[in-house]
């Protein structure tokens, strides 16, 4: 008798035992699971069904001087997006000359500067000779930064740079019924006839994200930045202007962003953005980006000319699919800028994604400038 009230204590006992191995080991499992996920492990078998869309492509341009700049085309159909237009005003005849081959109807649907700053905006004004992209073609819906730390007046009383742009954006207003404007905050809270999403084509839609610095003030103009994502089916790609650390932090934590097939660098590759806290999030697998490449125009630091040191680091995390458009040149007689990779144009139709480049065809990371004054992340 006590022999079976042994078995069947010792049954009790062993009855206890395995469900609580199996839970242990089912925690295990998905805590191994969920980190391999959140590296990517699984992605080439747990991809989504791809989605066939029109076709889209996205112009990142050389802007024609040795500046560093913004611009970037986008073109779904005949829908045509101008996103900012740098570096100096002169660069409106390169940008105009450009757009003209794919805008054919002389009409930009939507038109995007991201903020104040001259490298985004200065083609816009153009100069006396050059028609700005205000002039130049018909804007239908502008869309801008909500916030400026820029001054209207020069000390000596001349109009500023940001002023000319005001002038020049609000007379494309007037001077046309189809012609509206909005600000990045408008849109986000789909205010004043302004849409937090815009359908460019079945499937395809330009979202603007929200980031606190449309709603408070900064010292660094930066952060004041337009900030949208590109949707494509599956795809995903993330404009954020030049938006540093702080923004950076905010759009992580105000938006749910997905992984991202590009990411248009923040601030031309500059060493506060682009930042870990937002790569961990996007992961990019393509990286553009718009600067003059070894320019010191704003630094003799090699470390921190543009694309640098800290920005390669952080980006070689995810990929090494990194492509510039301009390099520097001491050669006078090319206007000391050549192209690196040129105009970049990444482009899809809801699967694969392409780079073609009118430059080198190699991603920045094989370039002799790279290897020359980079070094590949450990």
């Amino acid at each position: 008798m006590a022999t079976k009230r042994r078995k069947r204590k010792n049954q009790r006992k062993a009855a206890v035992k395995l469900p609580l191995f199996v839970v242990i080991l089912l925690i295990v499992l998905a805590v191994a699971c969920y980190i391999l996920y959140t590296q990517g492990f699984f992605d080439k078998w747990l991809k989504k069904k791809e989605i066939v869309t029109d076709d889209l492509q996205i112009h990142f341009l050389e802007t024609g001087n040795q500046y560093t700049g913004d611009c970037t085309l986008i073109k779904v159909g005949n829908t045509e997006i101008l996103v900012d237009a740098g570096s100096r005003q002169a660069s409106a005849k390169t940008i105009t000359e450009y757009v003209k081959n794919y805008c054919s109807d002389g009409v930009l649907e939507y038109v995007i500067a991201t903020h104040a700053d001259q490298d985004h905006i200065a083609g816009f004004v153009g100069n006396s000779s050059v028609k700005g992209i205000f002039e130049a073609f018909e804007c239908r819906t502008i869309i801008d930064f909500a916030r400026s730390s820029k001054p209207l007046a020069t000390k000596s009383g001349n109009d500023t740079l940001y002023k000319q742009y005001l002038d020049k954006r609000d007379a494309a207003v007037a001077a046309s019924e189809q012609t509206v404007h909005y600000t990045a905050l408008d849109c986000w809270n789909n205010a004043n006839g302004a849409q937090r999403t815009y359908e460019l084509a079945p499937d395809i839609t330009l979202n603007f994200l929200y980031q606190k610095f449309y709603e408070e003030d900064t010292t660094d103009e930066n952060n004041y930045s337009v900030c949208f994502l590109l949707t494509q089916g599956n795809n995903n790609y993330l404009f954020t202007g030049d938006l540093e650390k702080e923004g950076e932090k905010s759009l992580v934590e105000k938006n749910e962003l997905p992984r991202c097939k590009l990411f248009k660098a923040g601030h031309h590759g500059s060493k506060t953005s682009s930042n870990d806290i937002l790569l961990e999030k996007i992961r990019p697998e393509i990286v553009c980006v718009c600067c003059c490449c070894g320019s010191t125009e704003y630094t003799k630091n090699i470390e921190n000319v543009f694309p640098t040191q800290d920005f390669c680091d952080r980006v070689l995390k995810y990929t090494d699919k990194i492509y510039v458009t301009t390099m520097y040149s001491d050669d006078e007689s090319t206007g000391n800028h050549v192209s690196l990779n040129g105009n970049i144009i990444v482009s899809s139709n809801g699967g694969e994604v392409k780079v073609t480049c009118s430059g080198s065809s190699e991603p920045f990371t094989k370039s002799e400038w790279y290897l020359t004054y980079r070094k590949k992340a450990a």
